[in-house]
C-alpha cells in the first residue's frame, strides 16, 4: 500500500533506518509508539505473516565459518509469498521501509547505458525501456574513466549504478586504478544510487588474457566491496571455480553472478554465498542448453534478469559476423527485457507477471538499496539534455 503524502518525512527517516524522531530503528513491534498506528500496522502485517511461515532452508556450512549477511537460501515457498506482497529480506540487509516498497515494473540488473553504441539515441533508449515497463536499470562501470559517467547517467535518469574495474580492462589499467576505486567508493558511500561494486570478476575465455593480474584486481575489489558493505556484480566467463575460491575466503554482502553459464554445482555454490544468477538474451537461444536448464532448475529466489545491453542480444536481434560486417546492427537494449523474460516464464511454466514480480523482489534483496530507489519517481528529462561523456570498451 502506498503511504499518504503526509507521511513523507517519516518515510524518509525510515529509509535511513530511523524512527519519527530520528533515532535508530532496529525493529518493528507493538512498542514502536513513535510510528503512527496506520504505518505501524502496515509494517507489522507482513512481518507477522513472515513469522507464521516456515523458516528458510539453510545449506550446511563448515563448522566455525562465518554465516555472512545472507546465511540462508530462501525457500521457494517464501519466494512465492513475496509475489503475494511480502518483500523478503535477509537479516540486517534492508531498511524496514523496504518491507512495503512498491515494485512498479521490471529491473534490468546489468546494462551498459554509457556505451558509445547508445550515443545517437540514449534518451530514446531510456524512454522505450520505460514504455515497456522497465522501472530500474543498474549501470556497472568498467574502469575509473567511466565512474563519473555512470553516476551522472544514474542521477539524471533516476537509475542505479555500480563502480568497479572490469577484468578485460585491467591490462590497460595502471596500478593506481584500485586506489581510484577505493577513493570513489569512500566519496560516494552515502549515494543511494550506488548499489554495488562492479563489474568485477575473471574472464578465462579470451585467449592471452593476463590471469594473474585479473585475479589480483578481483581479490582487491572483493576486499573493497566487503569494507564498503556493498554487494558485487561478477563477470563470470569460464571462471566460476576461480571466483568461488575467493568468495569463500572474502565474505561479501552477496550480489549477482552476471550472465551465469556454469554447472549445476557451481550455481548452487554461488547461491549458497548469497548471490543471485543473472539471465538474459543467451537464454532465448534454443541451443543454449545449459543456460536454459539452469533457468528451469535454480530456486525462485536466485533469479534476476538482465540485458547486458548493448551486448548479448536475444536471438531475434542476433546477426552473424558476416551480417555485422555488411552493416547489419545487432544492438541490444533494455526495452527487450520483457520479451526476454517471456522465455524464462515459458521455461519455468509461470505467468509472465509472476516472473516480473519475482525477479524484481530478488533484485531488491540482493542489491538492497534498489528497494528504496524503486519508490522514487524518475526525473523528468530537460528539453535540451546535457550530453554525457561515454565509454567504448
Amino acid at each position: 500500500t502506498r503511504i499518504a503524502p503526509a507521511d513523507d518525512q517519516l518515510v524518509g527517516n525510515i529509509h535511513k533506518g530511523c524512527d519519527a524522531n530520528g533515532s535508530p530503528l532496529h525493529s518493528m513491534n507493538r512498542r514502536d509508539s513513535s510510528l503512527p498506528s496506520r504505518l505501524r500496522q502496515r509494517l507489522l502485517q507482513p512481518l507477522r505473516r513472515m513469522r507464521a511461515m516456515p523458516p528458510p532452508k539453510c545449506r550446511s556450512r563448515k563448522p566455525g565459518s562465518s554465516p555472512g549477511p545472507y546465511p540462508c537460501v530462501v525457500a521457494e515457498d517464501w519466494s512465492r509469498a513475496a509475489i503475494a506482497g511480502i518483500l523478503l529480506v535477509p537479516p540486517r540487509s534492508l531498511p524496514a521501509a523496504t518491507l512495503f516498497a512498491m515494485l512498479p515494473g521490471w529491473i534490468d540488473t546489468h546494462c551498459h547505458l554509457d556505451a558509445s553504441e547508445f550515443d545517437p539515441d540514449r534518451d530514446e533508449v531510456i524512454e522505450r525501456a520505460r514504455d515497456e515497463g522497465i522501472a530500474m536499470l543498474v549501470l556497472p562501470a568498467v574502469g575509473s574513466f567511466d565512474f563519473d559517467v555512470v553516476r551522472a547517467l544514474a542521477q539524471r535518469h533516476g537509475l542505479a549504478y555500480a563502480l568497479g574495474i572490469h577484468p578485460l580492462y585491467v591490462e590497460r589499467a595502471d596500478d593506481e586504478e584500485l586506489d581510484r576505486l577505493q577513493q570513489a567508493l569512500r566519496e560516494r558511500r552515502d549515494d543511494p544510487r550506488l548499489v554495488a561494486v562492479g563489474e568485477i570478476g575473471l574472464d578465462h575465455f579470451v585467449p592471452g588474457a593476463d590471469r594473474p593480474r585479473q585475479e589480483r584486481f578481483y581479490v582487491a575489489q572483493l576486499k573493497l566491496a566487503r569494507d564498503a558493505g556493498l554487494p558485487v556484480l561478477l563477470h563470470v566467463r569460464r571462471s566460476a571455480d576461480a571466483l568461488l575460491k575467493w568468495l569463500r575466503r572474502i565474505d561479501v554482502a552477496g550480489g549477482i553472478a552476471h550472465a551465469f553459464n556454469g554447472s549445476d554445482p557451481q550455481a548452487a555454490a554461488f547461491v549458497e554465498r548469497g548471490l543471485a544468477l543473472g539471465f538474459g538474451g543467451t537464454m532465448t537461444f534454443d541451443r543454449a542448453l545449459q543456460i536454459r536448464h539452469l533457468a528451469q532448475s535454480v530456486p525462485d529466489a536466485s533469479l534476476v534478469l538482465e540485458t547486458d545491453a548493448p551486448d548479448i542480444p536475444p536471438h531475434w536481434l542476433y546477426r552473424t559476423a558476416a551480417e555485422r560486417a555488411a552493416g547489419s546492427i545487432s544492438r541490444n537494449e533494455p526495452a527487450q527485457l520483457p520479451r526476454i523474460a517471456r522465455t524464462l516464464a515459458e521455461l519455468r511454466g509461470r505467468p509472465l507477471e509472476e516472473i516480473a514480480q519475482l525477479t524484481s523482489v530478488n533484485a531488491c534483496r540482493v542489491l538492497p538499496r534498489l528497494g528504496v530507489l524503486m519508490q522514487a519517481p524518475a526525473p523528468t528529462l530537460s528539453s535540451e539534455p546535457e550530453r554525457e561523456q561515454t565509454r567504448s570498451v
